[in-house]
């Protein structure tokens, strides 16, 4: 694991003195899930910075602590080549993965960062199975993992900074999606329980 976060750090580069501010986010949520015969939602996963150009490299995980979620499968986006993952923890919960690219500014063809690995984009995606018959609160919550989350680099000046900087602020934005049985299958139900109260009756 350690061996792989090295490749992504560029030794010798200074890094911006100045405060930066970091997020990973989830995005692709959808608001509600209809779980009547089970479903699949993907999600991405979002890098973001208010220093540099692109993402080199990080880690994290994603929890839920719900049993409605059966499996979990991440895909890293096409951009990072050096890829761990920890895979599915069970109980709703995805263990660390780690995703990189080795970026060396004035060594060519190490010095142009993939396309697709620009700020504000896909660190890759999480493809979560709920079970049939779920109902209730999903809530995914992104977690940070060591030595840093995220690390960028600013193409033009050469400049690194990652989320584990001492003036670094890392934002972590989850999502909540309401998971229900299909209207038609809440009516079923109600009228199951009408016709059990009148035969008890």
């Amino acid at each position: 694991m350690k061996s792989t976060i090295a490749l992504v750090a560029i030794a010798g580069f200074a890094a911006a003195a100045s405060a930066q501010n970091f997020s990973l986010s989830i995005s692709g949520a959808p608001a509600s899930v209809d779980a009547t015969a089970g479903a699949t939602i993907t999600v991405d996963v979002i890098g973001d910075a208010d220093f540099g150009t692109h993402m080199l490299g990080g880690s994290f995980n994603m929890t839920s602590g719900n049993g409605m979620v059966s499996s979990m499968a991440w895909t890293a986006a096409g951009w990072s080549a050096f890829n761990t993952d920890g895979g599915y923890a069970g109980g709703g919960d995805y263990n660390a993965v780690i995703f990189g690219q080795l970026v060396i500014p004035g060594v060519p063809p190490f010095d142009v960062p993939a396309a697709g690995s620009e700020l504000g984009s896909a660190i890759g995606s999480f493809q979560i199975v709920i079970a049939a018959g779920s109902a209730g609160t999903l809530d995914l919550v992104l977690g940070a993992e060591s030595p840093f989350s995220l690390e960028v680099i600013d193409v033009n000046t050469g400049g690194t900074a990652n989320s584990s900087d001492s003036a670094a602020t890392l934002t972590l934005n989850g999502a909540s999606i309401n998971v229900t049985p299909a209207p038609s299958a809440l009516a079923l139900m109600g009228l199951g329980g009408l016709v059990a109260g009148r035969r008890r009756r």
